[in-house]
């Protein structure tokens, strides 16, 4: 299959592999950013296959995954308190929240459902007239598109009872306090192939020049993996620092343009809670204040205590 078969290549992989180890000739420390690469690594066995001077760290993982508590709490409080239809991606369903999470909700006989696409939700509203219907809208910016799409689609068609709770987070921000903490020895980046396939490669520019650092944007199979690493230890071996897109079969400088404009359109960018990381200035999303009859949080004034980190983590 193109595009996928050849890069599942063990031989190929081998070769990157034996690569890796003649170039590295210094201990070297590199974030992967997105746990989809994080999971690939682990699933392909190649961290076992690294030399040991070359340490792979693991970065902040999925959005599901950063979801701090009183967001769990918001979307449990908006099924159980408010009777809504709360319907998100499966994968949010079993992150635990101060008391429950969103799977326990369910159990307990709120109405929350699985769905693999927002615009689902937006059919579910108009099919629902008496109920409210809220989306919890999580993801990088991979999933800020579509998320933005169905509230374009539910002002156009004049649905009223439809809403998202957005809790997106930025891939970006996240590197640069990365790099601004003190206690961080990072010295290149895996940057996630599926951002910038929506975002571009722009943003990146300023950080492996600001930061020194290098960062190459891969893909998720294990050829795109190995070829990421080769080429960040190649840069620090030479003392570079710039930014490279391994992931150009997918990846446009530019991105997504049009992507890009529905994103615009609906979010602005604002600060945002991590769990177990804290607040990261301007890394998440918001709803633009034409879009508020859209916003969750207001339509339902929606007002939960964060809970403290030390019971976060």
């Amino acid at each position: 299959m193109q595009y996928l078969s050849e890069y599942r290549d063990a031989d190929v992989v081998a070769q990157y592999i034996d690569e890796i180890h003649r170039t590295a000739t210094r201990p070297w420390t590199i974030m992967e950013v997105c746990g989809g690469q994080t999971h690939s690594l682990v699933k392909n066995g190649l961290l076992q296959l690294l030399p040991d001077n070359v340490r792979m760290v693991h970065g902040p993982g999925c959005p599901v995954c950063v979801t701090p508590l009183y967001q769990i709490d918001k979307a449990v409080h908006l099924a159980v308190e408010h009777g809504v239809i709360l319907c998100s991606y499966g994968d949010m369903l079993r992150v635990p929240g101060s008391k429950m999470s969103l799977l326990e909700a369910k159990a307990a006989g709120a109405d929350v459902r699985i769905l693999y696409s927002p615009l689902e939700a937006v059919k579910i509203a108009q099919e629902n007239p008496s109920k409210e219907v809220v989306f919890f809208a999580v993801g990088f910016e991979t999933t800020a598109p579509a998320n933005a799409l169905s509230v374009i689609h539910a002002q156009r068609a004049g649905i009223s009872n439809y809403s998202i709770l957005t809790s997106h987070v930025l891939v970006p921000p996240a590197i640069e306090a990365v790099m601004n903490d003190e206690d961080s020895h990072i010295q290149g980046f895996l940057a996630a192939g599926h951002v910038c396939t929506i975002m571009g490669i722009d943003e990146y520019y300023p950080l492996a020049e600001n930061y020194k650092i290098p960062v190459v944007v891969t893909g998720f199979e294990p050829v795109d993996l190995v070829q990421g690493i080769l080429m960040v230890v190649r840069q620090l071996e030479k003392g570079e620092h710039k930014l490279e897109n391994q992931y150009s079969r997918v990846v446009l400088p530019e991105g997504n343009p049009e992507a890009r404009k529905v994103i615009a359109r609906v979010f602005e960018t604002s600060d945002r809670e991590w769990r177990g990381i804290g607040n990261i200035p301007m890394s998440g999303y918001e709803l633009r204040a034409e879009f508020s009859d859209y916003d969750a949080n207001k339509k339902f004034k929606v007002n939960i205590e964060k809970v403290p980190e030390s019971a976060e983590c």
